[in-house]
């Protein structure tokens, strides 16, 4: 554990209530000298998915005995279990929906548990507000030192979601919609994607089975569809496209992007999560 045990937090609760600011308030009462991270609370509400996918592009750059704490719940208070899962690279505490699936398939799961053990909640925890009553206690116990069995007992099932679409049947390959990001940036499943060279392109899939990297040659002669529009060739920046352009890019997570310099893409195409992406690779 660092010296300073670290806690990020990944909510859908927003700012414009006090959510977020009890649990850091419970967190801190438990755990005093716990530095405290905020991820993200602007989530959609209730999208997994999306909460998914976010943690993933995040852990990476954390110290590996960070304590994860991602309340993204639309089954509060029903009979999905709360958990906690120590990995070779963090400790996450959730809720057993599938949020923790993309970053569980890339780590070494070492003990998964059901937050059981009443003596490590607040009292008479409330059915909707687990983040506060459940959630944040065991986050500090954790970051206090407290080993992850005492909390309750082994965990039979993690749920998972499905992988997103990322087909690749060469020259085409098809993805989807994972996540908008505040400046409009319509963020796709196909990646990851790394720069070799000026315009050549290695495509190291994220998502799905395991498989080859693919080699795109030349990344200004694809044709990538999204909606009703079709964009030619990927651009290294959004500054190397007019002001108010459309174009395709490699964002900072490695997945193909589409976006608008200084303008808002998702709004513009009128996609959001979910939809199809084509990415043709033109000899």
């Amino acid at each position: 554990m660092n010296q300073v045990p670290i806690i990020a937090l990944l909510t859908d609760f927003g700012l414009s209530d006090a959510y977020v600011g009890t649990m850091k308030g419970v967190l801190l009462s438990i755990c005093p000298a716990a530095r405290l991270i905020d991820l993200s609370h602007d989530i959609e509400p209730q999208n997994v998915r999306q909460a998914a996918y976010v943690l993933l592009t995040a852990v990476r750059y954390f110290p590996p005995d960070t304590i994860f704490l991602v309340v993204v719940d639309p089954g509060v208070g029903t009979a999905r279990e709360p958990i906690a899962v120590q990995t070779d690279h963090g400790t996450y505490v959730a809720p057993n929906n599938g949020v923790l699936s993309y970053v569980l398939q890339r780590a070494r799961v070492k003990h998964t548990v059901i937050l059981e053990n009443p003596t490590y909640r607040l009292s008479s925890p409330s059915k909707t507000f687990h983040g506060r009553d459940i959630f944040s206690p065991a986050a500090a116990q954790l970051a206090n030192g407290m080993s992850i069995t005492a909390l309750g007992p082994a965990l039979p099932e993690l749920q998972s979601l499905p992988d997103p679409r990322l087909d690749i049947a060469p020259p085409c390959i098809r993805g989807e919609v994972l996540h908008t990001d505040r400046f409009g940036n319509v963020i796709t499943s196909i990646g990851n994607l790394i720069w070799t060279g000026a315009t050549a392109l290695e495509l190291v899939p994220q998502f799905g089975p395991p498989r080859s990297p693919f080699f795109i040659p030349d990344a200004q002669t694809c044709e990538i569809t999204i909606g009703s529009q079709s964009i030619h060739g990927i651009a290294p920046t959004y500054g190397s496209v007019p002001l108010g352009a459309i174009t395709a890019l490699v964002g900072g997570s490695g997945q193909l992007e589409i976006g608008i310099n200084q303008g808002h893409a998702a709004r513009s195409l009128g996609v959001g999560i979910g939809d199809p992406i084509t990415l043709l690779i033109n000899p």
